[in-house]
C-alpha cells in the first residue's frame, strides 16, 4: 500500500505532519485478533481471541506471562511481541535481582514507551507492529495499560484492541461503572461478553479459541487455556448476544481483516 513519497522511512515527516510508517504499524494492530482487558478494585483480567493460520496448525498464543505480577496480551505481529516480551521479562528479573521487589507496572510501561519511541525516530529502524494490553498488580493495585506502535501508552479502566474491537469497546463503555465492584468470576464474564461481541453470529467462543488470564491481590498472574476456560464460558452460555452482524457484512471491515493469515499475508504473522 504505497501512499506517497513520504513513507519510505520512519523519520520523514509529510507536509501534513504525519509519519506514515507509524500509521502503517497501527494498521497491523487493527488486523490482529481482538483482545480485551478490564480491572476491578482487586483484579485485572485479560481475555483474548486466538486464531489458527490453518486447520493443520495450533491456535497462536495471545497472552504471554512476564512475571508473577504482570502479563500481556497482543494484537499485531507476533514476532515483534516476542521481542518486547523478552525485554520486559529481563527488566522484571533485573529489578528483582537488584531491589528484591517486583517491578512497578507504571515504571515498566514508561520504559517500554521510551524503547518503542526510539524506533520511530532513528534511521534504519521501523516501529513495532504490535499493540499490547498489559495487566498487572502492584502496591498501587490492579492496572490495565495499552501501548501503541506510536510509543503512546495509556492507563485504562478497560480497553479492547484488534479487529472489530469497537464492538467490544462499546460494551465496556456501557458497563464500565460496574467493573470496580466485580469479583474475579464476574469480571471474566464481562470480558468474555465484550470479546464475543467482536465475533459474527455464526462463530462462538470455545475453549480452543479463547484464552483468559487473571492477576490480582493474592493471585499471581495465571493463564487459563483449553479445558480451564470451560467454567468461565459456562457462566455466559445461553445469554443473548448483543450488536452482532453476519460475517458477510464485516468482510471489508478493519482494513482487510478477512485476509489475515491468508495467501496475501503469509509472510507476516499477525495475531
Amino acid at each position: 500500500m504505497f501512499r506517497n513519497q513520504y513513507d519510505g522511512d520512519v523519520f520523514t515527516w509529510s507536509p501534513q505532519g504525519r509519519l506514515h510508517q507509524v500509521e502503517y504499524a497501527m494498521e497491523a494492530v487493527k488486523q490482529g485478533s481482538a483482545t480485551v482487558g478490564l480491572k476491578s478494585k482487586t483484579h485485572a483480567v485479560l481475555v483474548a481471541l486466538k486464531r489458527a493460520n490453518s486447520e493443520l496448525s495450533a491456535h497462536q498464543k495471545k497472552i504471554l506471562p512476564i512475571d508473577d505480577h504482570v502479563g500481556i496480551s497482543i494484537a499485531g505481529l507476533t514476532a515483534d511481541a516476542r521481542t518486547i516480551s523478552r525485554w520486559m521479562r529481563t527488566e522484571c528479573l533485573n529489578n528483582r535481582y537488584s531491589h528484591d521487589t517486583p517491578l512497578p507496572i507504571s515504571r515498566m510501561i514508561a520504559d517500554l514507551g521510551n524503547k518503542m519511541q526510539i524506533c520511530t525516530q532513528r534511521y534504519g529502524k521501523r516501529p513495532y507492529g504490535v499493540g499490547l494490553l498489559v495487566a498487572g498488580y502492584d502496591d498501587l493495585g490492579p492496572h490495565i495499560f495499552q501501548t501503541c506502535p506510536s510509543a503512546n501508552y495509556y492507563d485504562c479502566r478497560a480497553m479492547a484492541i484488534g479487529a472489530r474491537s469497537q464492538a467490544a469497546r462499546t460494551y465496556l463503555e456501557k458497563y464500565l461503572d460496574s467493573f470496580l465492584d466485580c469479583d474475579m468470576e464476574e469480571l471474566v464474564k464481562h470480558g468474555l461478553r465484550a470479546l464475543r461481541d467482536t465475533l459474527p453470529n455464526e462463530v462462538d467462543l470455545t475453549n480452543k479459541n479463547v484464552s483468559v488470564s487473571v492477576v490480582g491481590k493474592g493471585h499471581d498472574f495465571t493463564i487459563y487455556d483449553d479445558a480451564l476456560v470451560d467454567p468461565f464460558l459456562a457462566g455466559i452460555e445461553g445469554e443473548e448476544r448483543r450488536g452482532q452482524r453476519p460475517a458477510a457484512a464485516e468482510e471489508g471491515e478493519e482494513g482487510g481483516e478477512g485476509g489475515e493469515g491468508g495467501a496475501g499475508q503469509e509472510g507476516m504473522d499477525t495475531d
